[in-house]
Formats: structure tokens, C-alpha cells, sequence
């Protein structure tokens, strides 16, 4: 496990002529990336299931001031392979190339005993938390690798008890296919790591700990910013890591 330098600060035009693909852009941690991202100069794309709420995001950056973001509404969990393959050709045809992707986008499911387990939602979890960025990020590499220095980051967890079903199975699948990417790059212009953010005070996290005490004393998704800046931007050398809070 690492973290972020002591010594990064992210400058206000870190990411100035990126375009970063975020999924997810309208959740805890999506729409906490997609405005700092955009504040440190990047061309944002959002990626969210809902219409409504990714123009909302769209609204806040552009009367922020920021470099306009594109949108792209998309349900990961019906999302074919075809539909992807369009995804980076329309990157490529509008905005010519692609810097970094962040998988931010998740699915909780329900947690429970395996033997209890739900097939339709076992199904539905492992296609939003490990199927679609496969998806994604198969079709995306060509353009990530047209890039000077292109980062491809995986938002991870650790749970490793019991009843957490299809999340924590999905979860580690992902935290594997990283792993594999990263070794089969490395060298390359393309870094890969994983970012684990721990307990934060996020819609998911209050749907896996309704009753738990402390909820509201817990960081919230900008408490992480800086890491997850670090590991986006050019300033980070590091390939196949697994990134925690300092």
C-alpha cells in the first residue's frame, strides 16, 4: 500500500488539455473528481446513468467557470460491448483524445449470505463493478495509448469478511484486473493503479452501515481529492499500486 507525496499540490492548471473520463460522475466520489478535475483545467467527461443529474454536474462546472465538460449518459448495467466501442469513437470523432479514466461508478447489491445470494443481483453487481470497466477500458485503450502520459485509475475495497456477497467478489476482480493491466503496461505510457479510499461518508456507505454510529463523523469523498489528483495527473510515476489515504 502507498500514498499520496507529502510534497504534491495540485496546481490550478494540472490538468490543463486533458480530457479525463469519469463513470459514475454524478455519485459521491464521481461528481467530488469531476469538479476538482475540472477546476485544475481538465475537459471533464460525464459519465452517469442519469440524464437529469449529469446536466445538473454540467450546469455547476460550466457556471463555475470551468473548461466545458462533455456528457454521456450511460446504464452500465445494460451497456453492451457495441455500446462502448461507440463511446471511444465518439471520444476520439468530438474531442480527440483521451488523458485518463477513473472508474468511480459502483453498485452495492444487497450483502448477505452466500447461500442466500440473489442471481439477478449478483449479475447486476459484477456488471457495473467489473464487466462495464473491462468493457470501457478495453475500448478506450487505443486512445489511452495515444497519449503522451495516459492514468488509468480503479476506485477498490478491501472487504474481506463475510456477507458481502457479489460486491466484495466484483470489488477484488477488480483490484486483479488492475494488477494485470498495470504488468502488461508497464514501461508504457500508461500507468494503472487503484485508489481505496477506506470509510467515507458516501450514499453506499450508509446503504452497508444504515445503524452504525459515527456515519456523520466520517471524511467525505473531498477529503480524498489530493490522492486522487495525484494518481490522474503527470506528477504520478507509480504503475500498478494500490493507493490509500496518508
Amino acid at each position: 500500500m502507498k500514498t499520496t507525496p507529502p510534497t504534491f499540490s495540485a496546481r490550478t492548471d494540472l490538468f490543463d488539455g486533458k480530457v479525463i473520463l469519469v463513470t459514475g460522475a454524478t455519485g459521491g466520489f464521481g461528481r467530488a473528481v469531476s469538479m476538482a478535475l475540472a477546476a485544475h483545467g481538465a475537459t471533464v467527461i460525464l459519465l452517469a446513468r442519469s440524464l437529469r443529474r449529469v446536466e445538473g454536474l454540467y450546469d455547476e462546472i460550466k457556471q463555475a467557470g470551468y473548461p466545458e465538460p462533455a456528457i454521456y449518459p450511460l446504464d452500465m448495467e445494460g451497456a453492451t460491448e457495441q455500446d462502448y466501442a461507440e463511446l471511444a469513437n465518439n471520444i476520439e470523432t468530438q474531442l480527440g483524445r483521451l488523458d485518463g479514466i477513473i472508474h468511480c461508478a459502483v453498485q452495492l447489491g444487497t450483502p448477505t449470505l452466500f447461500a442466500q445470494s440473489d442471481a439477478s443481483t449478483w449479475y447486476r453487481v459484477h456488471q457495473v463493478n467489473l464487466h462495464a470497466p473491462y468493457l470501457l477500458t478495453r475500448a478506450c485503450l487505443p486512445l489511452l495509448g495515444k497519449s503522451s502520459t495516459a492514468a488509468l485509475l480503479f476506485m477498490t475495497d478491501d472487504k474481506t469478511g463475510a456477507y458481502w456477497d457479489a460486491y466484495q467478489v466484483s470489488k477484488q476482480g477488480l483490484t486483479a484486473m488492475a494488477g494485470l493491466l498495470a504488468r502488461e503496461y508497464a514501461g508504457s505510457s500508461l500507468r494503472v493503479n487503484c485508489y481505496q479510499p477506506g470509510k467515507t461518508r458516501t450514499a453506499l456507505q450508509i446503504k452497508a452501515y444504515p445503524a452504525a454510529d459515527g456515519n456523520d463523523q466520517l471524511p467525505k469523498p473531498d477529503a480524498h481529492l489530493d490522492s486522487i489528483l495525484y494518481l490522474l495527473s503527470d506528477d504520478c510515476d507509480a504503475n500498478g499500486e494500490i493507493f490509500v489515504p496518508a
